[in-house]
């Protein structure tokens, strides 16, 4: 069967891949690099643990297709098991720090959101001493803060898919976020 990706839903290629294992490999085509730069973004991992940390989510993915509830969105499910099993190894490995390769994409989300004075980070010394203070800044950070600026910054979830992925109601999910941009400005400030 020859099955054109870009014109199939999720729901549709849960289907597919419940019917027909060979078709999961295209949940994971499609799945597999967000969830990737997500894992990345969340903690310094090496690239031996990302693998294998989207090999344990994926196989929880398709033990779990029959569970899925079609009414809900795919991807905020997957990330959910995503964040699971990330937290899960975190709790493993306390000396995680954060690997954030798009930094002038988070820059910019981030300082318009906080109230930070833009113009004085976009002049700073040199984008490596950005980076450097901004990695710094999220590696001091409570990690579900840091999650949930990662997933509405950078994952660009609505709250209700951050709702589905943390499994916390919506009205805490706004309280989550504006504490972590609090916490965020008062660690990007401090010096």
């Amino acid at each position: 069967m020859d099955i054109n990706l870009e014109e199939k839903s999720d729901i549709e290629l849960v289907r597919l891949s419940i019917l027909n294992q060979d078709d999961y490999v295209f949940i994971i085509n499609k799945y597999e690099n967000k969830i990737e730069r997500y894992l990345k973004r969340l903690g310094d991992l090496r690239n031996e643990d990302i693998e294998d940390l989207l090999q344990d989510i994926f196989l929880k993915v398709y033990k779990n297709l029959n569970n899925f509830n079609p009414e809900l969105k795919f991807s905020s499910w997957i990330y959910r098991i995503a964040h699971n099993e990330a937290i899960n190894k975190f709790k493993r490995n306390r000396n995680v720090n954060l690997n954030f390769d798009d930094i002038d994409y988070f820059i910019n989300k981030i300082s318009d959101c906080v109230d930070c004075n833009k113009e004085n980070i976009s002049n700073n010394i040199d984008n490596s001493f950005l980076k450097d203070k901004i990695q710094t800044t999220l590696s001091k950070m409570n990690i579900k803060y840091r999650e949930v600026l990662m997933l509405k910054f950078i994952e660009d979830k609505d709250y209700n898919e951050i709702s589905d992925i943390i499994k916390k109601p919506i009205g805490t999910v706004g309280t989550l976020i504006n504490r972590a941009k609090k916490q965020f400005k008062e660690l990007y400030e401090y010096k």
